[in-house]
């Protein structure tokens, strides 16, 4: 039976695996985890067989350590590491093209000399850990959020974003965060178009999807994602059917959380040409 918290509709991507895994209120260890890693054939960003191992000194970083050996490193009985491990399972293919991309620009970081991290990787991480996907087939309900008109995209235009939007949390840091969450909670998002009728698929039909166009748009040239500002901030308690306080409209009145865009201008409308819809 999967935990209370997995009800709540952001855990949707995850909740057939919380209930495979998980048992008397606790992720089960490492063993069940990579059982489904070989059975689904996950691989890293070098092609290495995915295994999830318990923390110890092997000579290489963390993301180094990936897509090398294949090894994430993955604290037993610890949500935020378990959360990392299904969101690997569940976004096999973005997973592995952000490790390729860390392991990229470590590469090029040690043969220019410059030892710090840098914007891109602090941008990779930052959505590694707190990256959402918003899907819709409604590119003015994008320009609000862009814009952070989040009371007219959340409450004037709450039944549109119901049909026709949907919002794919993917950073295993905001999935721990969900389990008990917290005023401010914000998600890092970047926007795929599709038409009305991919809306109407089959829940695992979009999250793969949703994994295999986020994996391109960490595939190859990333200067669109090149520094942590290049995501839009999406505020994931106003998303409607969240949480019963955003039933109200004076719910989005708190700037605490639902901060407007200030000392910018509008940001231009887009265009169809943007994106493509998914197939």
């Amino acid at each position: 039976m999967p935990p209370a918290f997995a009800a709540q509709p952001l855990f949707a991507p995850l909740e057939p695996l919380l209930e495979r895994l998980q048992h008397d209120g606790a992720l089960l260890e490492v063993e069940p985890l990579n059982a489904l890693a070989a059975e689904r054939g996950i691989v890293t960003g070098s092609g290495a067989q995915l295994r999830f191992v318990v923390p110890g000194a092997s000579g290489l970083s963390y993301e180094e350590r990936i897509y090398w050996l294949g090894e994430v490193e993955t604290r037993p009985g610890n949500w935020h590491d378990g959360f990392n491990a299904l969101v690997w399972l569940s976004y096999p293919r973005t997973k592995a093209a952000l490790n390729a991309c860390h392991h990229q620009a470590l590469a090029q970081q040690q043969a220019s000399g410059n030892a710090g991290r840098g914007p891109l990787r602090d941008a990779l991480t930052q959505f590694d850990e707190c990256g959402v996907a918003v899907v819709s087939s409604r590119l003015d309900l994008w320009q609000e959020i862009r814009n952070q008109h989040w009371k007219e995209v959340f409450w004037e235009k709450r039944a549109d974003v119901q049909r026709s939007l949907r919002v794919f949390v993917f950073g295993h840091a905001s999935f721990d965060i969900l389990r008990t969450p917290r005023l401010g909670l914000c998600g890092k998002a970047l926007f795929l178009h599709v038409d009305e009728n991919w809306l109407e698929l089959p829940a695992i039909e979009q999250l793969a999807a949703v994994d295999a166009r986020m994996a391109q748009r960490f595939t190859g040239d990333v200067t669109s994602y090149a520094k942590p500002r290049d995501f839009r901030p999406l505020p994931l308690m106003g998303i409607p059917g969240v949480t019963p306080d955003n039933e109200y409209p004076a719910y989005y009145d708190d700037q605490r959380q639902f901060r407007p865009l200030r000392a910018l201008p509008s940001l231009p409308t887009l265009h169809l040409v943007v994106n493509q819809p998914c197939t």
